[in-house]
């Protein structure tokens, strides 16, 4: 980060000078940290369109080209030529591992996926109906109450074993949390399996008789989890981040991730978006919602179109496309009603005008949620597995702040438009 110009701001009379820091990609940014000591004004940005919260050297977005990189790594590498765990160690020691030190990291994550057997007892107190992520929510933020030995923030090594934590029992928090809603036996984790591997047992196996995983829906599974790993300064890492700001431990800060990912425009988009094709139902109805969504005057929405960031082809997508389509073949299912009419989806918005002039492109949600269902993972547990996957990102992110010097408690500023100082009649005069 480098500073190599100022930016001259005309306020109120008084000229003023900010600088303009030039980061090693991307656009510069105009450092006003010091704008309202010098004119009494705060910017007003809301959704933080044109704000930098942070510096960081983890993940970079450019969504008019449809470029994600992770540590300067493009996805489409990284997809293809790594396991989730090898993207795992990316994202926390910023450099891809070596065999020696993958196999290390590898054994280290197997030796914390179990969980205390008193959380097991935890899970007992939720409906059996409840949506998994409330599950989740609660139980990630009870791990704080199981390890104490590994709280104290400002120490590296205690980081980095709350980090292992996090991304080995996630699965197992996740697995378990299905299990219970469907009224099945918690499967505890194998230390024989690889990562991708282990979860597909943990949620589909039974005490009743052995289960082999598939390895072309494991690798599934394993790009699903890569492709989702991290996206920068998103909604749920924003969260993350700004728990995190007040000193709060890791814990409580993932579960506050969680939460806001549980949110449909954020997390739930791939579940949204399964639904609106059991919605649609049939393509002979695709023309139908393809006219609604142009609609300004209609509610209906297509989702898994477009993308807040990406001004271009979402780069993940076209990796869960050939994801979807490997996944089909081998189950083969490609007669599958939702899936044609997903395909119907697809051609028609690729060719329509309307959508090429929006750049309304399909995004990873349209393709990940019907590669899941094809898994076996149901809607439901859609967001619980995105919120697994992600885990890597926040925390890599929780600690890159925490490490950070510059780092203070979050505290966004407001333009007030409430009512003025008034004083108070009292009651019997009003």
């Amino acid at each position: 980060m480098t500073k190599e110009s100022t930016a001259t701001l005309t306020y109120d009379g008084k000229t003023v000078d900010f600088p303009v820091l030039t980061g090693s990609i991307g656009p510069d940014v105009i450092d006003i940290r010091s704008l309202y000591a010098k004119t009494g004004a705060f910017t007003f940005d809301p959704g933080f369109m044109s704000t930098g919260s942070c510096k960081s050297t983890i993940t970079y977005i450019d969504g008019d080209k449809g470029e994600l990189l992770y540590r300067g790594y493009p996805i489409e590498q990284l997809a293809v030529n790594c396991d989730f765990l090898e993207v795992c160690q990316l994202l926390l020691t910023g450099e891809l591992p070596n065999t020696k030190e993958k196999a290390q990291f590898s054994n280290t994550i197997k030796n914390h996926t179990m969980v205390h057997e008193q959380l097991t007892r935890f899970y007992q107190g939720f409906r059996r109906d409840a949506h998994p992520m409330a599950v989740m929510v609660g139980v990630v933020g009870a791990l704080s109450a199981f390890y104490h030995d590994a709280m104290v923030i400002s120490d590296q090594r205690s980081r980095d074993i709350s980090a292992y934590r996090l991304i080995a029992k996630m699965p197992t928090i996740v697995a378990m949390a299905y299990k219970y809603g469907m009224g099945q036996p918690f499967m505890y984790p194998r230390n024989d399996l690889d990562f991708s591997s282990n979860f597909m047992h943990m949620m589909f196996a039974t005490p009743c008789e052995p289960y082999k995983p598939n390895p072309v829906l494991t690798r599934a599974l394993d790009r699903i989890l890569i492709l989702h790993a991290d996206h920068e300064q998103n909604a749920s890492t924003s969260t993350v981040r700004l728990a995190g700001s007040s000193g709060a431990n890791p814990f409580a800060c993932i579960s506050a991730g969680i939460a806001c990912l549980w949110g449909a425009a954020h997390g739930g988009a791939n579940e949204a978006c399964l639904k609106m094709l059991e919605e649609i139902g049939d393509v002979s109805r695709v023309g139908e919602y393809i006219k609604r969504s142009k609609d300004k005057n209609d509610s209906f929405k297509l989702m898994g179109f477009g993308h807040r960031v990406y001004k271009n082809f979402d780069p993940r997508a076209k990796l869960m496309r050939e994801t979807c389509h490997e996944v089909l073949n081998e189950l083969g299912l490609h007669d599958d009603r939702l899936f044609k009419l997903a395909v119907e989806l697809e051609k028609i918005a690729l060719e329509d005008d309307y959508f090429v002039e929006k750049k309304l492109y399909p995004n990873v949600d349209f393709y990940s949620g019907i590669v899941q269902r094809a898994l076996g993972i149901p809607t439901q547990m859609f967001t619980g597995i995105f919120a697994m996957a992600r885990t890597v990102g926040w925390i890599s992110q929780w600690n890159e702040m925490i490490s950070d010097p510059d780092q203070k408690i979050g505290r966004p500023r407001q333009l007030y438009i409430g009512a003025k100082r008034r004083d108070v009649v009292p009651l019997g005069k009003r």
